[in-house]
């Protein structure tokens, strides 16, 4: 009898549960597990497979044809690149903005913003790599509206990724130009606002408007309409700002 009642709850889950698959830049991968928790309070039957990476590589997968429904891409040119291409349903949304902040392990004087990265004790600077990263791209931009990017060029680490920037940031270099959403996961709690990092002044650099779209993919996909919409309501967007984004 219990074999039976297993076996019922198994086809029972396999035929009402459903699935979707979401392309996500490596600066949300903080926030998205308690995204996808609080999504799954609502929507229990829904398995949801997160692939992370730069929003750059993640563009190369979906216009190759990679199965995804759903992109949460680091800026809005991407997206809108792929609905230019036809690959999408509908016109891009912005869902946040994301900020840029300095984070080191050691203390600095962090009252010199920028400046900072002159300081002789200084060796290397970990930068995402613009070529693949948007906010390897806002990094640079706040870099040369500085003066300080020529200056500096010699001493970066490039990461192919906000994330695997920020381990380089806490690894590898000395300090590094770091999507501040990254300081509020629980194991970045150690590092303290003005002590170990700051916030780049917003005024170096173009806004970082993160853009969402459903792939062509999810056309009949009720799932990934689900989670689009969820994204843009007020317990993500409070989510979201517990991650130190804007929210529309």
């Amino acid at each position: 009898m219990k074999k039976s009642i297993v076996v019922f709850v198994c086809l029972y889950t396999a035929l009402f549960s459903s699935e979707l698959t979401i392309a996500v830049a490596a600066n949300v991968s903080y926030a998205i597990k308690p995204l996808i928790a609080t999504f799954k309070q609502t929507h229990p039957q829904t398995n949801v497979e997160v692939i992370l990476g730069s929003s750059g590589k993640l563009l190369a997968q979906i216009s190759h044809g990679a199965p995804y429904d759903l992109f949460l891409s680091a800026n809005m040119q991407y997206p809108n690149r792929l609905y230019r291409q036809g690959l999408t349903v509908g016109k891009p949304v912005i869902y946040a903005q994301g900020a840029l902040a300095l984070l080191a392990t050691q203390p600095h004087d962090f009252a010199k913003g920028l400046k900072v990265l002159e300081d002789e004790n200084i060796h290397k600077i970990a930068i995402a790599n613009p070529k693949t990263a948007p906010y390897g791209v806002a990094a640079k931009e706040a870099l040369e509206h500085a003066g300080l990017y020529e200056k500096l060029k010699e001493k970066f680490v490039y990461g192919e990724s906000i994330s695997q920037t920020v381990l380089y940031a806490t690894r590898a270099a000395d300090i590094g130009l770091v999507a501040k959403s990254s300081l509020f996961s629980p194991q970045m709690k150690m590092y303290k606002e003005g002590q170990n990092w700051v916030d780049v002044d917003a005024t170096r650099y173009t806004p970082i408007a993160q853009g969402m779209v459903l792939l062509r993919r999810a056309k009949e996909n009720k799932d990934a309409q689900n989670f689009y919409d969820f994204m843009l309501s007020p317990k993500a967007q409070e989510i979201l700002k517990a991650y130190g984004y804007k929210v529309p």
